[in-house]
């Protein structure tokens, strides 16, 4: 027959010892079933950033850099989607440049983000000048 004890400061701890009796018969105790775990995307359509998916990405040291960037792309309707956010996610990356070895990327290496940069500075005047200058 088992029995309990109430040990630690102020009884707050609850010891039960059980018998080789108590163990003979299977347990009643039902346990409800888990909830289903919402992935990246809420029901309602926000972004969950509890998600693992993330991988602490959303609250490391650019954690606000990264969520204004991934909100800016989610909700994005430009057309391509997130044309529009190429500045929140230029910050994002300078952000991880800082931390190399959390970020475990060298983010400056990053071909999109470096063609991106030569395309933004290319301005029409210039791409006319040199129109200009090869057909001189």
């Amino acid at each position: 027959m088992s029995f309990c004890q109430r040990l630690g400061p102020d009884g707050k701890d609850i010891v039960i010892f059980a018998t080789a009796e108590d163990h003979k018969t299977p347990s009643t105790v039902t346990l409800p079933e888990p909830d289903q775990q919402p992935g990246l995307i809420l029901p309602n359509g926000d972004i969950n950033w509890n998600c693992p998916c993330l991988g602490g990405m959303a609250t490391g040291p650019c954690g606000v850099e990264f969520r204004n960037a991934f909100s800016c792309f989610h909700y994005s309707e430009a057309d391509p989607k997130g044309s529009d956010c190429y500045d929140l996610f230029k910050t994002m990356q300078n952000c991880m440049q800082k931390y190399p070895t959390l970020y475990n990327k060298d983010l400056a290496d990053d071909e999109d983000f470096s063609s991106m940069d030569s395309d933004k500075k290319d301005s029409p005047d210039k791409s006319s000048e040199k129109s200009d200058k090869k057909s001189s």
